[in-house]
């Protein structure tokens, strides 16, 4: 399946929408493919986000490997600073 990244179009926080252009960024930058599923379109990807986050009130951006959760914007973080984001991604 892949490297799944939750996120949402339709959002007027401006730090969330930070962290959806910092991990596209990463992600592009290092030609990792991806598959974005924008929760804002279908309220079932927004279900699926949760169930994969094991978190009913999980924001994203969540980013998931198929149904193995890797992490939130936090974790992503801590990853890409300690150059373990492949592990975190789970690939």
């Amino acid at each position: 399946m892949g490297v799944m990244y939750y996120y949402t179009s339709v959002s007027s926080n401006l730090e969330i929408k930070k962290h959806q252009q910092k991990i596209e960024m990463v992600l592009d930058g290092k030609k990792i493919p991806y598959e974005k599923i924008d929760i804002s379109v279908d309220v079932e990807n927004k279900e699926k986000m949760r169930l994969v986050a094991g978190d009913p009130k999980a924001m994203p951006p969540q980013l998931s490997n198929g149904d193995q959760y890797c992490g939130d914007y936090a974790q992503f973080e801590i990853a890409v600073d300690d150059e373990k984001l492949e592990e975190f991604l789970k690939i």
